[in-house]
């Protein structure tokens, strides 16, 4: 960070159109979307992207193509996210995947679908999206590990061990551990992850578990909407010992945009609505869900920008800026005052001028670490596949591995 006092004033004044220069040299790399569950349970598009129609704006939601241009992104992780407890995982899993690519289909003039680390620049040439594919919970393998090379297959380079609930072989966050953090099964899923080069994300997983697979894995990690743990004590959050661990790993965090992840007053607002380990049940509504609480509790403290640029400042501190970007996880729901949608990221980086990045440190954090990343992983991948064969079975062939 510029910390010269001389160099303060004009940066401030100037914020908003540095940062625009920033995005527009290192267009923004969001880690994490959750827009194809959005159009799943829209109540008139029920799954039809077309219906959807992502070239209006949707006051309502927080994503649509008019603004993400707004926004700046040049790519987008979009999330193939079911809960833990849908039916059939397995098939929910391979039409969320379907949902993303019929988004890439359906507007070829937007997105380019990304499958390597190279396709970002190939979609900033064309003036493009680059739009890669993520899955959020390890649920869908039902315990078998043969959906994972189905999966990249299908296009998907990361993964999301789980979501809030802990699994057969991998504790999440949110709710109690049975697995010591990731047992046998999980440590066999990370090294067939590492073998196909598809990024392990650690969003979700409890602290346990992230250590855990810190000493298993053998590429770089993410976590592609976490935040510090030191500023909000949502189990959510990360560490500081697994944020200083990234140094060394060569992951990255990336701060996200979950008011209850983000301020701590809020967070401490929210116990009264939610389980021992700070999860909400899950609504159709989220925004009605928040309404509902706050009729009986009374309004809830706000989530900032600001704040969300004190989080990208504690992970830039913790574990190097070369080890920070951004993962907005932008649902449909509530959003910090300022960061209501996708058009608002060159706010937030505006913000981080006024606080001192340099212009290459808001390059990197835009998206040249998470492209350092799955360089990386594609790198490892490349290598595993030569000496190592699929790993194949099920979590029963599996008891002590």
């Amino acid at each position: 960070m510029d910390d010269s006092a001389s160099a303060r004033p004009a940066r401030a004044d100037n914020a908003l159109s540095m940062a625009r220069a920033v995005l527009e040299r290192a267009p923004l790399f969001d880690g994490h979307n959750d827009l194809p569950w959005v159009i799943r349970i829209d109540k008139a598009a029920r799954g039809d992207v077309i219906a959807y129609n992502l070239n209006r704006v949707h006051e309502k939601a927080d994503t649509d193509i008019p603004r993400l241009r707004q926004g700046m992104v040049g790519a987008q992780f979009w999330a193939a996210f079911q809960p833990t407890s849908a039916p059939h995982p397995a098939r929910t899993a391979l039409e969320q995947i379907d949902l993303i690519r019929r988004i890439e289909e359906a507007h070829p003039d937007v997105f380019l679908p990304a499958r390597r680390a190279a396709d970002y620049a190939k979609a900033k040439a064309a003036g493009k999206i680059a739009s890669f594919i993520a899955v959020e919970g390890g649920v869908g393998l039902e315990n078998s590990l043969g959906p994972l090379r189905i999966w990249h297959a299908a296009g998907v380079r990361l993964m999301t061990l789980c979501h809030n609930e802990t699994l057969d072989w991998v504790d999440s966050a949110t709710d109690a551990p049975r697995n010591g953090g990731l047992n046998a099964f999980g440590r066999v899923v990370i090294g067939e992850l590492n073998r196909l080069g598809v990024v392990i994300d650690l969003a979700h997983v409890s602290h346990d578990g992230m250590r855990r697979v810190l000493d298993a894995t053998e590429a770089p990690v993410a976590l592609t909407h976490s935040n510090a743990y030191s500023l909000c004590d949502h189990p959510r959050n990360a560490p500081d010992d697994v944020l200083r661990r990234l140094k060394d790993n060569g992951g990255l965090a990336m701060a996200t945009f979950v008011p209850g992840f983000v301020s701590q007053p809020l967070r401490d607002w929210l116990r009264r609505g939610r389980d021992a380990y700070g999860k909400a049940p899950l609504a159709a509504d989220p925004k009605a869900q928040f309404a509902e609480l706050e009729a009986r509790h009374g309004i809830a403290p706000k989530a900032t920008l600001e704040q969300v640029a004190d989080h990208v400042e504690r992970l830039a501190e913790t574990a190097g800026v070369d080890h920070v970007g951004i993962g907005s996880d932008y649902f449909g729901g509530a959003s910090p005052e300022g960061l209501e949608n996708v058009s608002r990221f060159p706010h937030l980086f505006a913000e981080l001028v006024r606080r001192g990045f340099s212009e290459r440190d808001l390059m990197k954090m835009a998206s040249g670490n998470m492209l350092r990343v799955l360089r990386q992983v594609e790198l490892v991948g490349k290598r595993l596949r030569k000496t190592r064969p699929p790993a194949i079975g099920r979590i029963e062939d599996y008891p002590g591995a």
